[in-house]
């Protein structure tokens, strides 16, 4: 397939959560594409390009943002900079874009996961069609490729809870059961989901939110319509607040968790931004790839969702299956 997938150690001799990809472009250049991914340090070669998928820390944008090869989609960036305080200093493309990486042709594929989140596309060399997912909540929109990179944040098949739907109808009536609801959602992500769903049931009035919900909401999303802060409600609310700050709220609110946890002191509701284990089945088929490498998140479900791909006949490695081991460098 022409692709050398590389894991990398820290200067303490442990597995960094990520990966890098080598390949070679189409006129024969050797590319290093690192995703997800910490910066690697100045005194070091670099890779030609930092991708990153979304902001969520897990990924690791708070590092990579830092850095003029960075590549990520113009409201990730903001996304970013909002929740980090930094200035973006790499580059951004559109959401169904490209953008030119020594030689490579990147294009970019949301995957309904958070404001912004998207999958890389290229090819090398050879011909093959990579595709880079991050976290995927909706894969329509992903092309069909011959390497497929992809979480398994609920790829375990033998754990219930990593069967779900979103809890669609339990939403509505949640919102219906009060003339004062709050919904815990965190600021970033759960919370834009949470407007619009509101709006989408087809609650028109203000929305009440936290200082940075209402940051992130007002600039990533296209048509949010009345979001105002906290104290700017009066009477009937609706209000989004982080999960740990509906205690905050008055007593006489009815307050639930936007969740699939069940160790919150508030109802929770099923509203998910990945997809569960069924879907990312679904997903694999859909995109067809040859070879699929599970690269998130830590802990044994990459593992897991790369042994089940394989019982159904899809070629699957896990992160931890790869031998290619850098030191704190590319080489």
């Amino acid at each position: 397939m022409g692709v050398l997938a590389c894991r990398q150690k820290n200067s303490r001799g442990t597995f960094k959560p990520h990966l890098a990809v080598r390949f070679r472009s189409e006129d024969g250049k050797v590319c290093t594409f690192s995703v997800d991914s910490t910066r690697v340090p100045k005194k070091q070669p670099q890779p030609d390009a930092y991708l990153i998928t979304h902001a969520h820390s897990d990924h690791h944008g708070k590092s990579a943002m830092l850095s003029e090869l960075s590549v990520c989609t113009d409201k990730t960036a903001v996304a970013l900079e909002i929740r980090h305080d930094r200035k973006f200093k790499g580059k951004t493309v559109d959401m169904c874009g490209s953008i030119e990486v020594n030689g490579t042709t990147v294009r970019t594929y949301p995957t309904g996961h958070t404001a912004g989140a998207v999958a890389f596309y290229w090819e090398n060399d050879v011909g093959t069609r990579i595709l880079v997912t991050g976290d995927v909540k909706d894969p329509s929109a992903l092309p069909k490729c011959d390497l497929l990179i992809t979480e398994a944040n609920y790829g375990d098949h033998a754990d219930p809870s990593c069967h779900f739907e979103d809890d669609i109808e339990g939403f509505r009536s949640a919102l219906e059961s009060s003339s004062q609801v709050a919904f815990g959602a965190y600021a970033f992500g759960k919370a834009q989901r949470a407007v619009e769903l509101l709006r989408e049931i087809g609650h028109d009035g203000p929305i009440a939110m936290e200082e940075k919900s209402l940051m992130l909401s007002n600039r990533l999303l296209d048509e949010p319509g009345e979001l105002v802060g906290l104290g700017e409600f009066d009477g009937d609310a609706i209000c989004i607040v982080p999960p740990w700050d509906l205690g905050k709220l008055p007593r006489n609110m009815a307050k639930y968790v936007m969740t699939g946890r069940q160790d919150y002191y508030y109802p929770s509701l099923q509203i998910s931004d990945h997809l569960d284990a069924n879907g990312l089945v679904d997903m694999v088929e859909k995109v067809d790839p040859e070879m699929t490498l599970v690269y998130h998140p830590g802990g044994d479900r990459p593992g897991k969702f790369a042994s089940h791909l394989n019982s159904i006949g899809r070629g699957a490695v896990c992160l931890e299956d790869v031998d290619n081991i850098l030191g704190n460098e590319f080489l």
